[in-house]
């Protein structure tokens, strides 16, 4: 379904009275109101072609109605997105969930829909249907070297797909490791895993970047063979320019210090971008924001400082993209709420009084710093994103236009209930 522009500027003239002084006592206080909204409005978020339909648990699957069944159904959800806020610009593909049929047809669709093809995302911590070989002993790591020839396959054949349709990265992660001391000779599964990883770096196109993502733990759980972001340096290092670091939220230890993980390895040059999400306990895939708001916001404030320090852009030159799975949510008003929570950090930290905390940290004013900090964040900012949605020609409240307009029963009416997102 298409979200007709005259629904969202009737829904937006209701709440505009109510905006508008929201927004001028919020604007006030910021010096340089008219850059910071303009970022917001540059600043877009890839949303997963996997995270469209109702997530799983490990033991269970709860489908919901009017899920997306086909590729060009995931694009009109992402679509429908874009047109709320304005901020979800991009779709990364999962291969080989999503392999079009018909290149040129997917990219007019997307085209229509005001959508680019963020990074395509590999598989091989799965077996698919009619697959040769197995990966139940790893894919890139793997003993036997015709395994690791089928992943490296798998790869390649997944930047062919993303260079049809214009992406320019490749995400790797793996559920290599082992489950058991003893299993794993932990140096030639790094070796092995290298060598795999060099020659899917050779197929890479000329503009093209390899995403070398980490995970502590999960599916196994005695060692990963990329399993914290130390390694995934290395591998970055060791391959060449074109490869970095990918920084997924929920794939740490608990209390793991991400922002200075994002700090160190933006100084170095080596950080790709972000999975967005949230988590209690472990890789819990949860709406971004929802558990650590305050974490989320100082990650921001240490990439707005990495990033300016190094004359980046920052709309454009890391990789902004979602990674949830939503189980007992409407997984479209789910994506609503984390693209809200990653704009709204993004603001937070786009208004910090930089001179002001550069002063206290050199000065060693702990208080001060904590203070400068702590005051922005807790300063609401949702007025000065809704600005920027309105000056896009989104709606004020893409959440509440949501329901409002009933959308997923409009959806529900156009794919029937026992649709199943493909992938899940």
């Amino acid at each position: 379904m298409i979200i007709e522009k005259n629904k969202i500027a009737e829904f937006n003239g209701l709440h505009s009275a109510d905006h508008k002084r929201k927004f001028e006592f919020v604007a006030s206080g910021i010096q340089n109101v008219e850059e910071v909204l303009q970022k917001l409005i540059d600043f877009q978020v890839a949303i997963p072609s996997w995270a469209l339909g109702t997530g799983g648990t490990r033991f269970g699957r709860f489908a919901g109605a009017g899920e997306p069944g086909s590729l060009e159904q995931k694009l009109e959800d992402v679509g429908l997105l874009h047109a709320l806020n304005q901020s979800s610009g991009a779709i990364s593909l999962h291969i080989p969930w999503d392999i079009p049929e018909n290149y040129a047809a997917i990219k007019a669709q997307a085209a229509q829909l005001g959508l680019k093809f963020d990074a395509v995302n590999s598989n091989t911590f799965q077996d698919q249907k009619d697959q040769a070989l197995s990966y139940k002993f790893g894919s890139l790591q793997h003993v036997n070297k015709a395994v690791r020839k089928q992943a490296i396959e798998h790869n390649i054949e997944v930047i062919k797909h993303g260079a049809e349709l214009g992406s320019k990265a490749l995400t790797v992660w793996l559920a290599d490791g082992s489950c058991f001391p003893g299993q794993l000779n932990f140096r030639k599964a790094f070796q092995n895993t290298l060598e795999s990883l060099q020659e899917i770096y050779a197929a890479l196109p000329d503009d093209w970047k390899v995403f070398v993502e980490y995970k502590a733990f999960e599916p196994n759980f005695y060692s990963m063979t990329v399993g914290d972001w130390g390694q995934s340096l290395l591998y970055a290092n060791k391959l060449g320019p074109k490869a970095y670091t990918l920084v997924d939220l929920g794939h740490h230890l608990p209390n793991a210090n991400i922002e200075q993980i994002v700090s160190l390895l933006l100084m170095e040059g080596k950080l790709a971008g972000f999975h967005f999400n949230d988590s209690k306990y472990g890789d819990d895939d949860l709406t971004v924001g929802s558990i650590k708001p305050y974490q989320l916001f100082l990650i921001f404030n240490e990439l707005v400082e990495g990033m300016d320090a190094r004359g980046m852009n920052h709309a454009t030159d890391l990789g902004w993209m979602i990674d949830a799975s939503h189980n007992v949510k409407d997984p479209l008003e789910d994506l609503l709420q984390s693209v809200e929570a990653i704009m709204l950090s993004y603001a937070q930290a786009l208004t910090v009084d930089r001179k002001s905390l550069n002063a206290a940290q050199d000065a060693n004013d702990v208080v001060a710093a904590q203070e400068i900090l702590q005051n922005t964040f807790r300063t609401d900012l949702r007025p000065l994103i809704a600005e920027a949605r309105l000056r896009g020609g989104a709606a004020l409240n893409p959440l509440q236009f949501f329901r409002e307009q009933k959308i997923r029963e409009q959806l529900i009416k156009e794919r029937g209930t026992k649709t199943i997102a493909t992938g899940l």
